[in-house]
């Protein structure tokens, strides 16, 4: 057994771990097991969760150091340590609250290490709480001692993490005086860490406000004034916008629609001028007969009993590209986007510029 040169007390404190390292490996998992429910339910995605028990080795040195502070093993709070990293500064503070709710806090010796440096300060750090394992969350018989020691969790940004790790690599508490033009480039580095942190959230919130405030207008049918993209795009397909067309299709076969993506029909439409959902709604609009017509052509010889429910946007695309003198190029442009470009691209456009031939629209 290694000789770490530690006074009585401190050996005594040392065994005492030894003794206890199953009961501290049951504790992580425990309580493990139970943040990674919370966050899961919660719906916060973060960086990573890790947790470590702290070493014999690293146990010994903090006892050479200040071993005199404690009394039992129960007075050094950090021997288990769980850690959350998320990507905003506010998934942060969700997850603390949650996790008040979870565990017993010591509140005493608990600290937003955020707060605490000052305007010239290069400490950059997070928020720890001391928690234990309440009884009424998890009780094991076999284990009565582990809802008695307190654990550390703490709760940092990804940013706050790089920094942490970064100064910990240059051993900014090294015994050795860091000269002061080093703290200036520190403290400006870190302000601007700081900075990013707190703008990556505010533009979050503000994405967060303006996909509501286009689903809004979405639901109230003010689409003039709604851009045309992906987030808009799912919004109004939530509306079902296409369903009248597609159940008039398939009631000529008498065909089941089968559900297929409409994503690779976005790019379709900015490709054929579509800025905003109004200029998909006139799409629709002066399209419709045209395209029931050409799906009429299409399948009233055939027997198919399944298609897609993309079948009224694609005909509403074709109809809509021939209109504007598109021909074959133009379908097959359609064809390569939403099949992938491949050599039956070409057959297949010029097949439906031949059926679409002999329908009225394009012979006005």
């Amino acid at each position: 057994m290694t000789d770490y040169g530690l006074d009585l007390h401190g050996e005594m404190l040392l065994e005492e771990y030894r003794t206890n390292v199953p009961l501290f490996e049951k504790l992580q998992h425990v309580v493990m097991d139970k943040l990674g429910e919370l966050v899961h339910q919660s719906g916060i995605e973060v960086n990573s969760m890790e947790s470590r028990i702290k070493g014999e080795e690293s146990l010994a040195g903090k006892l050479q150091r200040k071993g005199y502070k404690y009394n039992t093993l129960l007075d050094i709070t950090d021997i288990f340590g769980a850690r959350i990293i998320t990507f905003y500064n506010e998934d942060v503070d969700r997850i603390a609250s949650m996790a008040e709710t979870l565990f017993e806090i010591d509140w005493p010796n608990s600290v937003d290490k955020r707060k605490m440096h000052d305007f010239n300060s290069f400490g950059y750090n997070s928020l720890h709480y001391i928690c234990r394992l309440p009884k009424d969350l998890y009780f094991d018989p076999d284990y009565p001692e582990l809802n008695n020691f307190p654990f550390e969790l703490q709760m940092r940004t990804a940013l706050q993490h790089v920094w942490s790790a970064i100064q910990h690599d240059i051993g900014y508490k090294s015994d050795i005086e860091t000269p002061r033009e080093y703290h200036r480039d520190l403290s400006r580095l870190a302000g601007m860490l700081e900075l990013a942190d707190n703008e990556f959230s505010r533009i979050r919130t503000e994405i967060i406000n303006y996909r509501r405030r286009m689903q809004s207008l979405v639901q109230q049918g003010q689409l003039s004034g709604v851009p045309l993209d992906i987030d808009t795009f799912r919004s109004y397909l939530d509306l079902r916008p296409f369903d009248k067309l597609n159940k008039q299709i398939a009631s000529i076969t008498q065909a089941e629609l089968h559900p297929t993506s409409h994503k690779p029909f976005l790019r379709v439409l900015n490709q054929i001028g579509m800025k905003t959902l109004a200029d998909v709604e006139r799409l629709v609009a002066d399209n419709y007969d045209d395209a029931y017509q050409l799906a009429l052509f299409q399948l009233g010889s055939t027997d198919i009993d399944i298609l897609s429910d993309t079948v009224g946007l694609q005909n509403l695309c074709i109809v809509h590209i021939l209109k504007q003198g598109g021909g074959k190029l133009g379908l097959k442009m359609l064809f390569d986007t939403i099949n992938y470009k491949n050599e039956q691209n070409e057959a297949l456009a010029s097949m439906v510029l031949e059926q679409a031939s002999r329908l009225s629209f394009m012979n006005h």
